[in-house]
């Protein structure tokens, strides 16, 4: 019996920009606070019409076999059944990121 084999969106703020990517795994990282991701999965194209925003994607990632994104950074991630378009979209001036600690210190009493 094959083993299905997963397939992840992950959607992510860097740069002043969202990023929806495609990968088939995805974890906790060995890095404390980060999402590793790796396996990208790329759409081969098969018209003359090409979506700039993918190619970028492509080129960014073209020698990357995993990468690490900050646990705050990470917008959502699905496993999904069919693979969409991966793509980079620049956000609005009205939206930006809350960069917070995940785990502050504690009160300790003097």
């Amino acid at each position: 019996m094959p083993s299905k084999e997963h397939l992840f969106r992950i959607q992510f703020i860097a740069n002043g920009e969202r990023y929806e990517l495609y990968v088939r795994e995805v974890c906790q990282g060995s890095m404390f606070g980060f999402i590793e991701i790796g396996d990208f999965v790329w759409d081969t194209h098969t018209s003359l019409v090409l979506d700039p925003s993918h190619e970028k994607l492509k080129n960014e990632f073209a020698d990357v076999t995993r990468t690490y994104v900050p646990m705050h950074s990470v917008l959502r991630i699905d496993e999904v059944k069919k693979q969409g378009t991966s793509k980079i979209m620049v956000l609005s001036d009205k939206v930006t990121t809350f960069p917070s600690p995940i785990y502050t210190p504690r009160n300790t009493p003097k």
